[in-house]
This record gives C-alpha cells, sequence and structure tokens, in this order.
C-alpha cells in the first residue's frame, strides 16, 4: 500500500463519517421542526441514530467473530462437518494443550509479577536520585518496541554458534569470557521458558515504572515523614506503608500485563517459534489454524480458551470499579 493510497483510504474515511453525522444531523432536525416542541426536547431518535456506526463496528468486527468461533469449535477442521464436543475431548487428552497450558500459567505467575515488583523498586528508587528521569527514560525506552522487534534484539542475546565458533550472542561471550562452555539456552527445558519471560518483563517493567511513579507522588509526604521521624527504616517504610497505599494499583498494573500474557505470541513466534516445550496456546492457536493444511476446529478451541481465560479478570475488574464508586 502506498502513501497516496493510505491517504485517500484515511480521508476517505473521515469524510464518510463526518457525512454520515452531518446528515443525519440536519435530517433529525428537519423532522423535530416539523413535530411539537416537547418532542424535540425529547428526541428518542438522535442518541440511536449517532451510536448506530460504532454499534455496527462491534457486531461486525467482535460479537460476530466471537460466535463464529464458538460454532467453528463444534465442526471439523473444514467447519463444515459438525462433531460436537469432540474437538474439547480430543484437548484433554492432547499432550501439545496441556504443555501449552501449563506454559501459559507459568507466564501468569512470573511475568505480571516480576515487572510489577522490578517497575515500583524502580520507580521508589529513580525519584531518590538526581539521575532518575534519566534512568526512566533509559527503562521505558523499551515500551517502544515492537514485541517481534523485542524478540530479534533478545534473539542475539541468546544466539548459539557452535563449540570452537566465535560466540556472538552478549549471555554466551559473557559465559565464554567467565571460562564456561557456551549453551544454547533456548534449548534447555524449562529454562528457555524463563529466558522468554525476561523479554516480557523487560518490556513491560516500564509500564509499570511509569503508572508507579505516578502513584507514590500521591503518598502523603507527611506520613513518610512521621515514620521516619518515629525510626522507621527505608524497607520498613516500603514494605508498611508505601506498599499497602499503592495495592489499587498494583492490582491495575497486574491485571493489565495478565491480559497482555494471556494473548503473548510475538516474542515466541520470533524466538522458537513454539519449538522445544516454549509453545503457549495463542501459538498453538495459530499452528492449528493456518498451519498444516488447517484445523479450523482445534484453532478455534484454543481461542475461546484464551478468551475464557480473560472472562474472570475483566469480571472481577468490573465489580471492583463499581465497588470503588460505592466508596
Amino acid at each position: 500500500m502506498t502513501v497516496t493510497s493510505l491517504f485517500i483510504y484515511v480521508f476517505f474515511g473521515v469524510f464518510v463519517c463526518f457525512s454520515y453525522f452531518h446528515l443525519s444531523n440536519l435530517a433529525l432536525d428537519f423532522i423535530e421542526k416539523k413535530k411539537s416542541k416537547k418532542f424535540s426536547q425529547k428526541s428518542v431518535l438522535r442518541p440511536y441514530i449517532f451510536i448506530a456506526p460504532a454499534v455496527i463496528v462491534l457486531v461486525v468486527f467482535i460479537l460476530y467473530p466471537v460466535l463464529e468461533t464458538v460454532r467453528l469449535s463444534f465442526f471439523n477442521k473444514t467447519g463444515f462437518e459438525f462433531v460436537g464436543l469432540k474437538n474439547y475431548f480430543w484437548a484433554t487428552k492432547d499432550p501439545e494443550f496441556k504443555r501449552a497450558i501449563l506454559n501459559n500459567l507459568g507466564w501468569l505467575l512470573v511475568v505480571p509479577t516480576l515487572s510489577a515488583f522490578f517497575g515500583l523498586v524502580i520507580a521508589y528508587l529513580a525519584d531518590r536520585l538526581w539521575w532518575g528521569t534519566i534512568a526512566k527514560s533509559i527503562i521505558f525506552m523499551p515500551m517502544a518496541i515492537s514485541f517481534v522487534g523485542a524478540g530479534v534484539i533478545w534473539k542475539f542475546v541468546y544466539d548459539y554458534r557452535g563449540p570452537g565458533d566465535d560466540q556472538i550472542g552478549f549471555l554466551n561471550a559473557v559465559v565464554v569470557s567467565l571460562g564456561f562452555e557456551p549453551q544454547a539456552w533456548m534449548t534447555i527445558p524449562i529454562w528457555n521458558n524463563l529466558f522468554l519471560m525476561v523479554i516480557m518483563i523487560w518490556i513491560q517493567t516500564g509500564l509499570a515504572m511509569v503508572i508507579f511513579s505516578a502513584a507514590l507522588r500521591g503518598i502523603p509526604k507527611e506520613m513518610l515523614e512521621a515514620a521516619r521521624i518515629d525510626g522507621a527504616s527505608e524497607l520498613k517504610i516500603f514494605t508498611s506503608i508505601i506498599i499497602p497505599y499503592l495495592e489499587k494499583t498494583i492490582l491495575v498494573i497486574w491485571t493489565i500485563i495478565t491480559i497482555l500474557v494471556l494473548k503473548i505470541f510475538d516474542i515466541i513466534l520470533a524466538m522458537t517459534n513454539g519449538q522445544w516445550n516454549t509453545e503457549v496456546l495463542a501459538n498453538l492457536m495459530y499452528d492449528w489454524m493456518f498451519r498444516g493444511g488447517g484445523d479450523s476446529g482445534r484453532g478455534s478451541l484454543m481461542a475461546i480458551v484464551i478468551m475464557v481465560a480473560v472472562i474472570p479478570i475483566m469480571i472481577w475488574n468490573i465489580h471492583r470499579h463499581k465497588e470503588e464508586e460505592k466508596t
């Protein structure tokens, strides 16, 4: 797609939206003038006319794909033959599916926890240093990199060349300089998953740090000064005052990163392509849906599992938001 065609599409889209709302408003004004003043003050058509495009987009691009995915999960690979719960029974016995579930659980336990922890610690320490702003900027930079780009960068960090060859990977270069043998890090079971998680933590720590930096400024300085006067150590202040005060912020950050982790796909595709027991649900879904001839039934099943995993987090967030509004 050329720049010219892209500009034309953007201009056309803006023009259509503007025309729709402008003409709709003119038409409603014309209709209401023909009616009584009471009707013109309480038009029931106007809000529905204005939200109609958004509703159509939601139905076409969100609701319909969800319903179609659910439907396909009950059909065979071609999507034409109804097989009932066969795909679901297959999933309970498939070793790759079980491994992907376990890997996802590992990501959910490690990445949000460490990202939030490092983000909070860095935000707290950086605010106490004169060069803290520079440190924050450097730590936040990975947020500007796509997951695929981050995977390519870290591929050079973990790169492995055969015995006797010069190691261009940073980690293996350090290992060799210390007198140890280089390792093919991405092929080591369990550890390779942890090395992949490091990439996500490296990216998301910057997000957590920025949010925590803003939240820390909301802590009353009088409270901290009173604790110091009473002889509390900085560690005690951090664990007994700051962390409890930032409880809601911690939960928000944990939720955001958890949802991102449930959808993790790019890093693993760029680094290992799901090999060496590193696949997660999103990669497994991609493999079943688009590779080896494709299987829309099993691929849709994987998508449903990911969606179902996100729903409890959404419900909990909505419930927490309603509780905060009551207080």
